[in-house]
């Protein structure tokens, strides 16, 4: 399928891309995280629901796939392009009003610590229109609130196709409350992040 220009030109525009997802997610962005070019000229925020003791695999895996620096986050991080930044597991990872991260230690949501919504929120403040954000497969609602946070606030949304998710309820969930401006193949949103 040939993607709509206007999908192509809001991406060029975007300073960051969020991608979140639970189950079923690990392997479409790992795929991303292998076709990023190093100047992609933004910076990349991933949320991934999981244990604490499985971080180190997930980075090593990816950092060893990526042409772009790979990094957990940390508290009061300065944002960068050309950065790929992991949410640590058993915080919340918000973002600060001078583009820095900030680690909270609250309540998990929906059973998650680090929580989708929780992310996509605090991004939405701060940078508006110039995101896109990526809601893959996963087994509960999480971040389809904080995508439809985004879409109202100007963002580019996109999910998964739950078609093809392993776990069709979390990007199921976001299409039922109208966050998701698209709806594509794992294939198509490769495609975009090529482009």
């Amino acid at each position: 399928m040939a993607l709509d220009p206007k999908i192509i030109e809001r991406w060029h525009n975007s300073d960051l891309l969020l991608l979140g997802g639970s189950a079923g997610s690990f392997k479409p962005i790992y795929n991303a995280v292998k076709i990023f070019p190093a100047n992609l000229n933004k910076a990349v925020m991933i949320i991934i629901h999981r244990k604490k003791n499985f971080f180190s695999e997930i980075e090593k895996l990816f950092a060893d796939s990526s042409r772009m620096l790979l990094r957990e986050v940390s508290d009061k991080d300065v944002i960068n392009n050309n950065t790929i930044y992991i949410a640590p597991a058993n915080y919340h990872t918000l973002i600060e009003k001078d583009r820095s991260f900030s680690l909270d230690v609250s309540d998990a949501v929906w059973y998650s610590k680090p929580s989708i919504d929780v992310a996509f929120e605090s991004a939405s403040d701060i940078y508006h229109e110039r995101c896109t954000a990526v809601l893959f497969s996963g087994a509960n609602p999480d971040g389809a609130a904080g995508l439809l946070k985004l879409r109202n606030n100007g963002a580019l949304t996109i999910v998964q196709d739950p078609i093809e998710a392993e776990m069709s309820e979390m990007p199921q969930a976001a299409i039922d409350m109208k966050a998701a401006e698209y709806i594509l193949t794992a294939k198509d949103i490769l495609e975009l992040f090529q482009l």
